[in-house]
C-alpha cells in the first residue's frame, strides 16, 4: 500500500496559487490602457518634446499636461463623456478649432524646417515665457476632439467595473499620465548633444510639421 505524502500525513497544506486581487489587477489595466492611449505621438507629445529638448518650462509643462488628464477622466468617470457625446456640436467646434490650430502651427514648424537660422532661433527664443509656452499646451491639449471621445470611451470602461472599482481603474489612468509626461519631459532633455547640430532641429521641425498638420487635416476633413 503506498504511503501517504509527508506534508499530508502531517496535515501541512499544499501550496495553492492566489489570483491577483481585484483592485490591483484593475490599476495595472488602468495603467497600461493610459499608457496605450498616452504614448501615441500626437501635437501634445511633440511639443512637450521639444520643450524637453531644449529644458524650458519642463516642470510646469508636465504638471499642466498630467493635471489636464486628471481633471478629464475625472469627469469621464463621473460620467459627463455622456454629455459630450449627447451634444455633438461641442465636438464640431473643438473639431474645426483645433484642426485650424494644428495646421497652422505645424505650417510655422515647416517655415522653420526649411531655414536653418529660423529653426536654431527658435530653439533658442520660442516659447521663452512660460505664459505662451502654457497658452500653446493648453490649447494643444483642449482643442483636441480625440481627447474628449477618448474620455468617452475610458468613462465606459472604468463605470463598467461598479461603483467602488472603478476608481482604481481611474488611479491607474492618471499614474500612466503622470509618468509618461514626466518620463518624456525630463527624459527627452537627454537629447540635447544631438540637437547640437542645427540639421538636427531642422529634421525635428520637419518631423513635427508633418503630425501637426497631419493631424489638424485629419481633423477638419475627417469628421
Amino acid at each position: 500500500m503506498p504511503r501517504p505524502c509527508r506534508s499530508h500525513a502531517r496535515g501541512v497544506p499544499t501550496r495553492t496559487a492566489y489570483p491577483v486581487p481585484v483592485p490591483l489587477s484593475l490599476a495595472v489595466a488602468g495603467l497600461l490602457t493610459g499608457w496605450a492611449l498616452i504614448a501615441a505621438v500626437g501635437a501634445q507629445n511633440a511639443y512637450l518634446l521639444r520643450q524637453g529638448i531644449v529644458r524650458r518650462h519642463v516642470g510646469p509643462l508636465v504638471a499642466l499636461c498630467a493635471l489636464s488628464d486628471v481633471v478629464l477622466i475625472l469627469a469621464a468617470v463621473l460620467g459627463i463623456g455622456a454629455l459630450v457625446e449627447a451634444w455633438p456640436p461641442f465636438l464640431q467646434v473643438a473639431r474645426w478649432g483645433g484642426g485650424a490650430f494644428l495646421v497652422a502651427y505645424g505650417l510655422l514648424a515647416a517655415r522653420r524646417a526649411l531655414r536653418e537660422e529660423e529653426s536654431l532661433r527658435a530653439a533658442t527664443t520660442a516659447d521663452r515665457g512660460l505664459g505662451p509656452a502654457l497658452a500653446t499646451m493648453a490649447a494643444l491639449t483642449w482643442l483636441n476632439p480625440h481627447l474628449y471621445l477618448d474620455m468617452v470611451v475610458l468613462g465606459a470602461i472604468a463605470n463598467s467595473h461598479g461603483p467602488g472599482d472603478r476608481w482604481w481603474y481611474y488611479a491607474g489612468l492618471v499614474v500612466a499620465s503622470v509618468t509618461w509626461f514626466t518620463a518624456l519631459g525630463y527624459g527627452s532633455g537627454r537629447l540635447q548633444p544631438l540637437f547640437a547640430r542645427p540639421r538636427a532641429w531642422q529634421v525635428l521641425d520637419a518631423l513635427i510639421a508633418v503630425v501637426m498638420v497631419s493631424l489638424g487635416v485629419g481633423l477638419v476633413l475627417g469628421g
